[in-house]
């Protein structure tokens, strides 16, 4: 597993921290404003962190293909918290890019977090479903409290 910290004005390791999981959908830029109202409250910092990793294949390699994930995942996650925050970002931001399934990725990050803010759905969900795979998956095994952010209808 890869991990990119694509900026941070933190450098301590034992932070109070707000982890955020953003796929670029609406119901994440949600997410991240109700992750920078939690962080106000806790007085803690925010992580906010997009997952990607390599589309199945059916075995064909990609030779000559110049494409880096990492760096689609990391303009996404750019997007998502200029649209969220635009220039007034929160002091101690992190924005995280890592390898791994979404699920895992944000379990992983969330481990030692103050709470796990993550939207409804993603880019990824069914017509029709309340709750995303992704986020269902959170709410059920995250080690902290996790709030599900809905989109206001």
């Amino acid at each position: 597993m890869t991990h990119s910290e694509l900026s941070s004005t933190s450098n301590s390791t034992s932070r109070q921290h707000v982890t955020v999981g953003v796929d670029g959908s609406e119901s994440s830029i949600d997410a991240l404003g109700w992750a920078r109202r939690i962080a106000v409250v806790l007085d803690a910092e925010i992580d906010a962190v997009t997952a990607w990793h390599y589309p199945a294949s059916d075995g064909l390699s990609y030779v000559g293909i110049d494409w880096d994930p990492s760096v689609d995942a990391a303009g996404i996650l750019a997007d998502a918290l200029r649209a969220a925050f635009g220039e007034d970002q929160p002091a101690g931001l992190r924005a995280v890019v890592t390898e791994g399934h979404p699920a895992k990725v944000l379990l992983d990050a969330s481990a030692d977090a103050e709470m796990l803010v993550v939207g409804s759905r993603g880019h990824g969900g069914f017509v029709g479903m309340l709750l995303g795979s992704v986020s269902s998956r959170c709410a059920e095994h995250a080690a902290c409290p996790v709030l599900v952010a809905h989109r206001k209808a």
